[in-house]
């Protein structure tokens, strides 16, 4: 069959009188029902059929008023259909639970249309070579700022607040990415350990912000006031300049598994909406119970009209897709870049000028997927993050105890340069979402104090979150007093931010990363809504403030200097615009040997990377890294053009303030120096006379 057309579902209003709209092709009744706020059934409406779609119009279905869905169908293994059950309305604008948080009890709420005071409202449309992201909880990113009004702590008005926007403009962000704030729910095992899910990849409401999310105030006000106040925070955050991406989750739903809570999909009509074998058992690539069948056109039609809805009703910029590999799976439940949905996604013409990124993998057959999705797409990019931890943290941790180093100098290269390895020619470096840490796994901070995972708090004893973090404590697990190794581990950060923001690419920055914030080892706390291991820690040292100025330095030399955010790769050896070339040299200046690439006794490495800008002039930059500990000799490369090197950056300073008194800032090509490692320095080109 084909999907309904778009926007057709839910409620909306026809000639003035709410319509109530509703897909399933194997049901055989369906029944809203109208509920008072204790849960007591107030009217039952059927809805009639017209092909697989069910309607019915009701003055009853009023703002405010709480309704759900009672459906029936047959029974069997592919179907779970139960005329007892309520289900939600896909397309609701708020859900509410009537229960509470042990055994919660949810249904839609009717939202008023009105229309939202944009004032000169304009989205900054900031082209993708330009964005650097700042991925942020939500609440966690407020919840302790001592700068914002208590009332405002972990809302989304107090992400609008003028210190927070402060915040993020001072660094140089230009997009924050949030976790999900569409309407989601704690699963049943955590809610037995009276738990909470707080990342929130649980979904339930894909049309409704999350309501816990708004202030006391808007939440007592109704739904209208809480997407006010949603609006409010985007206008707020347009006006300093920074999108708003929305990490979302459609690969799969609150249903969870077969034994889990029925509240949407699965009461309305399983055998379309998920995945399934031929036995009608649940084909699961998510890790979460369930899949979203996105072979169907109708899940297809869903996941469009959810994401053209918070486009156009909330001017939302863009979405980072998790576990995106579920939603490009065919009817076979293999992945194909060809799917209809990701053509669909990034083809339509609301979603024309929305950032479109995927978390390029799901846990199921053929699931790592990175380079993969069609044009268009930008994805985020693992093997960049594990290059740069290998060479930078794991590495030096080899050395420790063999007194030799594992990686070599070849790899980083690539993902500095773009990972052309990775992506094709057409894509280019813009493909790559470069990130070092995200919300799943280590804060930076805890990247170079941890070896391993510190998760029991979590419940799970000590299952969950990756063991592959390639990290290291630098000498004692944790946090310590050390002088020597709280020093070693900040040098290794500011050298992990200072390779991630001159990298050709899209860099994206954990929220509190640039503050060295710690979750005390714990590498997934998904379900840790506390201020100990999720809340950012606004009480900084003179040391974290430092981070702050290095991470807002290092964002400036980027912004200042395109040729780091080439738009395409340059294999050729001329300088050319939207297109950076490197120009590879070893520690004495000389052009490196093919060997030096891939043996790790050569971890030092300078280039020079060039761009043509449209005035004709060059654009240059010198780069060097300096990969172990010992401190050697370098010599500064002679090219022709060239009349020396103004220094911008060095990761060994530990104040941004003593690289600019440097006395030695200027140095001429050929010009011998000692570097003190592990470190990098970034150089302006001066050209010659």
């Amino acid at each position: 069959m084909d999907a309904p057309e778009t926007g057709a579902l839910g409620i909306t209003l026809n000639s003035g009188k709410p319509r109530l709209r509703v897909f399933s092709e194997n049901a055989t009744a369906v029944t809203v029902v109208l509920l008072s706020e204790q849960r007591t059934v107030l009217h039952e409406i059927p809805l009639s059929r017209t092909g697989d779609v069910w309607e019915v119009e009701s003055s009853v279905l009023v703002p405010g008023a709480y309704y759900a869905l009672r459906i029936d169908g047959p029974h069997g293994p592919h179907h779970g259909f139960d005329p007892k059950r309520l289900s939600l309305d896909p397309y609701a604008r708020h859900v509410v639970n009537l229960g509470d948080a042990r055994s919660p009890f949810w249904v839609s709420r009717v939202v008023r249309e009105e229309e939202f005071d944009w004032g000169v409202h304009k989205h900054p449309h900031t082209p993708m070579r330009d964005t650097v992201i700042y991925e942020a909880h939500l609440k966690g990113l407020t919840k302790l700022a001592h700068f914002v009004p208590e009332e405002l702590r972990g809302t989304y008005a107090g992400l609008a607040h003028e210190n927070v926007v402060a915040h993020l403009t001072n660094l140089g962000i230009t997009a924050v990415e949030l976790l999900p704030v569409q309407a989601f729910t704690s699963e049943r095992h955590l809610r037995r350990d009276e738990l909470t899910n707080y990342w929130g990849y649980n979904t339930l409401g894909f049309f409704a912000p999350h309501a816990d999310y708004a202030t006391k105030s808007a939440q007592s006000a109704g739904p209208e006031a809480i997407a006010r106040e949603f609006k409010s925070m985007v206008r707020t955050l347009h006006a300093a300049g920074i999108e708003v991406l929305l990490d979302v989750v459609y690969n799969h739903t609150a249903d969870e598994g077969a034994e889990g809570d029925s509240v949407l999909f699965r009461g309305i009509d399983r055998a379309s909406y998920y995945r399934q074998d031929p036995a009608g058992n649940l084909v699961d690539v998510t890790g979460c119970g369930n899949s979203l069948n996105t072979a169907h056109p109708v899940a297809q039609r869903f996941v469009l009209d959810s994401l053209r809805y918070w486009t156009e009703e909330f001017g939302i910029d863009g979405f980072r897709f998790d576990l995106a590999v579920t939603l490009g799976r065919d009817g076979g439940h293999g992945y194909t870049p060809d799917h209809p949905l990701l053509h669909a996604i990034v083809n339509d013409p609301i979603l024309e000028k929305s950032k479109i990124i995927a978390e390029p993998w799901d846990v199921g057959i053929g699931g790592w997927q990175t380079g993969h999705f069609p044009a268009g797409w930008s994805e985020w990019n693992d093997e960049y993050r594990d290059r740069l931890r290998r060479f930078w943290v794991e590495s030096f941790s080899h050395a420790r105890v063999t007194g030799q180093h594992r990686e070599a100098i070849g790899k980083l290269a690539t993902a500095i340069a773009g990972s052309s390895n990775r992506f094709t020619d057409d894509r280019g470096p813009l493909a790559s979402v470069n990130f070092v840490t995200a919300h799943d796994g280590f804060t930076l901070r805890d990247l170079v104090s941890y070896n391993v995972k510190h998760n029991l708090m979590n419940h799970e004893l000590g299952r969950d979150g990756t063991d592959n973090n390639h990290s290291y404590n630098f000498g004692l697990e944790g946090e310590t007093e050390h002088a020597g190794i709280q020093e070693a581990r900040r040098l290794t950060v500011r050298n992990l931010i200072g390779t991630l923001l001159i990298s050709a690419g899209v860099p994206m920055l954990t929220a509190g990363d640039e503050l060295s914030r710690t979750q005390h080892g714990n590498n997934n706390p998904y379900n840790q809504d506390n201020g100990e291991f999720s809340w950012i820690d606004w009480e900084l040292s003179e040391a974290q403030e430092q981070t702050i100025l290095h991470t807002r330095r290092l964002i400036e030399i980027r912004r200042n200097h395109p040729v780091l955010r080439p738009g395409h790769y340059n294999h050729t050896t001329e300088t050319i615009p939207d297109a950076t070339r490197f120009s590879w040299f070893d520690a004495f200046g000389q052009h490196m040997a093919d060997w030096q690439w891939t043996t790790p006794a050569s971890r030092s490495v300078q280039f020079i990377a060039s761009s043509l800008l449209s005035d004709g002039t060059a654009d240059q930059l010198l780069v060097i890294i300096h990969g172990v500990t010992d401190p050697a000799p370098f010599r500064l490369p002679q090219v022709d053009g060239v009349g020396g090197y103004r220094l911008l950056w060095d990761s060994a300073a530990y104040r941004v303030s003593e690289i600019d008194t440097d006395a030695m800032s200027i140095a001429a090509p050929r010009q011998r120096m000692r570097l003190v490692g592990p470190s990098m320095r970034i150089y302006e080109v001066i050209d010659s006379e």
